[in-house]
C-alpha cells in the first residue's frame, strides 16, 4: 500500500489537479510539508501517550503520507529509503 501511496503522490505531483490536497502541499514547498510532518509528529506523540492505539494507527498513517510527500517533493524515491535501510541491516550484520 506504501508504493501505491507515493505512485499517487508522484501522479499528483506530475498532474497536479486543483482539488489535489497533495497537489497543494507540493506546491506550498518543503517548508509547508515540514510543517505537517512536525505536526504530524507530534500528534502521534501525543496518540501514544493515552490515545489509545486506533489514534496511533491514525496520526502513523498521517506521518507517513506527509513523509512520502516530502520525499516526492525532494525528488527521492522509496527506493532511496530501502537501500539506506538494506544498508543499514547489512553494515549490522
Amino acid at each position: 500500500m506504501i508504493e501505491e501511496l507515493f505512485q499517487i503522490i508522484q501522479d499528483r505531483k506530475a498532474v497536479q489537479p486543483q482539488d489535489s490536497y497533495t497537489a497543494f502541499l507540493l506546491q506550498e514547498g518543503k517548508e509547508a510539508i515540514l510543517k505537517k510532518i512536525g505536526e504530524e509528529t507530534v500528534e502521534v506523540i501525543l496518540a501514544a501517550t493515552g490515545e489509545g492505539k486506533q489514534r496511533v494507527v491514525e496520526e502513523t498513517a498521517d506521518l507517513f503520507y506527509h513523509s512520502l510527500v516530502l520525499l516526492s517533493a525532494m525528488d527521492l524515491t522509496l527506493d532511496d529509503v530501502q537501500d539506506e535501510l538494506r544498508q543499514r541491516h547489512i553494515d549490522k550484520g
